[in-house]
């Protein structure tokens, strides 16, 4: 199997905003991620999110452990923090994909970011990249899929679920930020 990343091709990519008060100078997306717990990321989309997880990877880089439904597809994603900062983070996984049709591998690219836009008053911008590995592109070939069949089925599945958590991940952020003025 070739996890061998094709970033010459988007499968899928939504980005999605939500305004939202929140203590600007007290979001800190690296740590929300790192302390989320799976009730908090299961609210964040009903239905889809599964379990949240927080662990490290053999060279010690931070990771967020995601299992989740994406249309027809359970991901589990390990996303390794490739920028861990408080108002950004990118997000890198090669994601295991269960399809009704067998086990597949996408590389997802989740970026978070919360802007400033006056006093409490901000912006959150949540934006999903994915692209197809080579093992993506040989298994939608053997089950009769064109590459563009696929990439339409993601973009529409990617687009669905993203509108749903983003602002439920900005409110999410916002509660982490309060409680944190409260309880520093």
């Amino acid at each position: 199997m070739s996890a061998t990343v094709r970033d010459d091709l988007v499968l899928s990519h939504a980005v999605f905003t939500a305004d939202v008060q929140a203590p600007f100078d007290h979001v800190d997306i690296a740590q929300w991620l790192k302390t989320l717990p799976t009730h908090e990321y299961q609210r964040c989309a009903p239905g889809d999110h599964k379990a949240a997880g927080y662990t490290v990877d053999d060279d010690g880089t931070p990771m967020s452990i995601n299992v989740e439904m994406i249309g027809t597809g359970l991901v589990v994603q390990q996303y390794r923090f490739e920028i861990a900062e408080a108002h950004y983070c990118r997000m890198v996984s090669l994601s295991d994909v269960l399809t009704p049709a067998g086990w597949t591998t996408s590389q997802v690219i989740w970026e978070l970011r919360m802007e400033q836009l006056d006093g409490d008053h901000c912006r959150y911008t949540n934006t999903v990249t994915s692209h197809p590995t080579e093992h993506f592109l040989d298994f939608i070939a053997q089950h009769g899929q064109t590459f563009a069949e696929a990439a339409a089925a993601r973009q529409d599945a990617s687009g669905r679920h993203c509108r749903v958590e983003t602002p439920l991940y900005a409110q999410s952020i916002a509660r982490w930020a309060a409680d944190h003025v409260a309880n520093p």
